[in-house]
């Protein structure tokens, strides 16, 4: 990079004396480019090498990535960046930067949310006119808006899946203090997850992150979530892209009963007798189930010693994610890692036994997960991301031996998933939208429901 250093990591820096000029859309004025002010968490210096100095809306073609747009109150565009795409939104600067440190914060916790690349600000055009300063974040791949989640009718088992998703990324923010402020599906992005979706919050301007969030706090997060919820299946059903039986009000209410039931699954007190100490070790369980570790109980019993009360204390999302990675080194959704870890386990079992738990890890990678990712053609590989393809190879493969009653061998079960599956679903990496937001084409195969743990054979 040539010209003086730039201090790229939270410092507004000013690139006007660096001989930058953006390529490909007529040089930028020098007014403009002298202007520009950016505080970036990355140095990607190609970052300088997009139309700043035209209002987002005016952007050559050739700068813009067709990729599946939210409602949104602002204007949003997603570009190229270096082989990858972001996406960029004009709004004001105390917005931009409240955003960007609030993403920062959420993501040095742990909490799903988009990647905050940069705050540009001193933005002008060719006649020196002031723009409007932008956010950057990094596109999440394979991740789609609600509304791109359907071909011609949203379903009612998908739409339960999606507001599942987004009341667990509610329960993740409030466990670590972030009092949302706007919560509903269309400032979320989903990603296939095993038959259910992730959810990762991709707006956070109203956001704000406190020690720990009153009762009264998480509620009204949770009614907004109702009511934002209710209004936008109202407009889905408007437009019939959700099944004519579906009630958009009894639905929304949903998101209130899965958030309590998980809420309190999590941080409920239980008491018990003395005798019945093994529902500790059953609470855990339960929370393991549910993707999340258990640092710290804690645990009083009564004054006559009869009885015990258990409330967990610290609880970590991410546990079959963290021990899938640890084994593997792969890294899924959580629910696609329980069902990696459960052919891995199966895998095991049938083969090698006896072997040690990470020799056996390692083999079922070279043998089961690598052999299946080579095997997807080149043209198909954007379609999912290669742990939903083995998730949903791992399923397609179990119910054709159950259909043919026989063990299915691998290779042919790959060969049929790539045929009859995998071609006719839609490419989830580069999908092309439409400005409505209604995708065309036949409707997608849905691989969704989970099989047994144990397969006919985890070879």
């Amino acid at each position: 990079m040539k010209g003086p250093a730039a201090h790229w990591h939270d410092e507004p820096t000013d690139f006007g004396q660096m001989g930058k000029l953006p390529r490909g859309h007529g040089v930028a004025p020098a007014a403009a480019i002298g202007s520009l002010n950016i505080t970036s968490a990355t140095t990607d210096e190609e970052l300088l090498d997009l139309p700043w100095h035209l209002a987002l809306e005016d952007w050559p073609v050739a700068n813009l990535a067709a990729l599946p747009r939210g409602l949104s109150r602002h204007i949003v565009r997603f570009a190229h960046l270096s082989g990858s795409v972001i996406a960029v939104k004009e709004t004001s600067e105390h917005v931009a930067r409240h955003e960007y440190h609030m993403l920062r914060r959420l993501q040095r916790l742990d909490v799903p949310c988009v990647e905050p690349l940069a705050v540009l600000t001193g933005r002008r055009t060719a006649d020196g006119s002031e723009l409007d300063p932008v956010l950057v974040t990094r596109h999440l791949r394979f991740s789609l808006p609600y509304r791109a989640l359907f071909s011609q009718t949203l379903r009612r088992d998908t739409l339960t899946r999606l507001i599942d998703a987004q009341a667990l990324l509610l329960v993740r923010l409030h466990l670590v203090g972030f009092y949302w402020g706007d919560v509903s599906l269309s400032n979320t992005l989903f990603r296939r997850d095993a038959g259910a979706f992730a959810a990762y919050l991709v707006d956070a301007e109203t956001g704000e992150l406190y020690p720990e969030l009153s009762n009264g706090q998480r509620e009204y997060d949770l009614e907004i979530a109702r009511v934002n919820i209710a209004g936008e299946l109202m407009d889905l059903h408007e437009g019939g892209l959700i099944e004519e039986k579906i009630d958009p009000l009894a639905t929304s209410e949903r998101i209130m009963d899965s958030y309590r039931k998980l809420w309190a699954e999590l941080t409920g007190k239980e008491s018990f007798d003395l005798g019945e100490r093994w529902r500790v070790n059953a609470r855990i369980r339960r929370l393991n189930e549910l993707g999340f570790d258990v640092e710290e109980f804690t645990i009083k019993t009564t004054a006559d010693g009869s009885s015990i009360q258990l409330q967990p204390k610290v609880v970590d999302a991410g546990h079959h994610q963290r021990r899938l990675l640890q084994l593997t080194g792969l890294d899924a959704e959580e629910n696609q890692a329980r069902r990696l870890l459960n052919d891995m386990d199966a895998y095991r079992a049938d083969n090698n036994p006896d072997l040690d738990q990470e020799l056996s890890a390692h083999l079922w990678v070279r043998q089961v997960f690598e052999p299946v990712v080579r095997a997807i053609p080149r043209e198909l590989q954007g379609k999912l991301e290669p742990a939903e393809v083995v998730h949903q190879l791992l399923e397609h493969r179990w119910y054709l031996s159950e259909e043919q009653n026989r063990n299915v061998p691998l290779a042919e079960a790959v060969q049929s998933y790539i045929d009859n599956v995998l071609r006719h679903r839609r490419d989830e990496a580069a999908f092309m939208l439409q400005e409505d937001s209604r995708p065309a084409g036949p409707p997608r195969p849905d691989t969704g429901g989970t099989p047994p743990a144990s397969r006919p054979d985890g070879s």
